[in-house]
Formats: C-alpha cells, sequence, structure tokens
C-alpha cells in the first residue's frame, strides 16, 4: 500500500539522468521494469528498503543523502 505522503522525487530524477542517462537504464540495473519504476517516482508505489539501499549504489550517492533523495515530503 502506497504511503498517504507525496515525496518529490525531482532531485532523484536529476540524479537517474546524470548517472543513467534514462530512467529505462536505471529501472533495468535497480531490476524493475520501467512502469514499475515510473509508479514509484510518481507516489503510486513505495521504494522498498533493499531498492533505496541499491539506488545509493546504483547512483553513487552517500548513505546521508537518501533522506534528500527518497523523503523529500510534496510541497
Amino acid at each position: 500500500m502506497p504511503n498517504e505522503t507525496a515525496f518529490n522525487y525531482s532531485k532523484l530524477k536529476g540524479r537517474i539522468k546524470e548517472k543513467c542517462g534514462t530512467c529505462f537504464n536505471f529501472a533495468k540495473q535497480l531490476g524493475c521494469s520501467n512502469n514499475t519504476l515510473s509508479a514509484k517516482i510518481n507516489n503510486a508505489s513505495d521504494f522498498s528498503q533493499t531498492e533505496i539501499i541499491k539506488s545509493v549504489d546504483i547512483l553513487d550517492l552517500k548513505v546521508e543523502d537518501i533522506s534528500t533523495y527518497f523523503f523529500t515530503p510534496k510541497v
């Protein structure tokens, strides 16, 4: 069940573009379909803890930046 709080993933989308080129490429590396990734980025579904940790590796993020990329509330 999706979280009741909507998150702003604009910073995540920018990092995906910077590191992977496209959401499709990122989804492939993450191990999900482009449609599944789209649902997550559009707040229709939640990122799992495993997906977040894998994203940190794929996108070369720091663990302390997880909240900035995955838990910034939409205003």
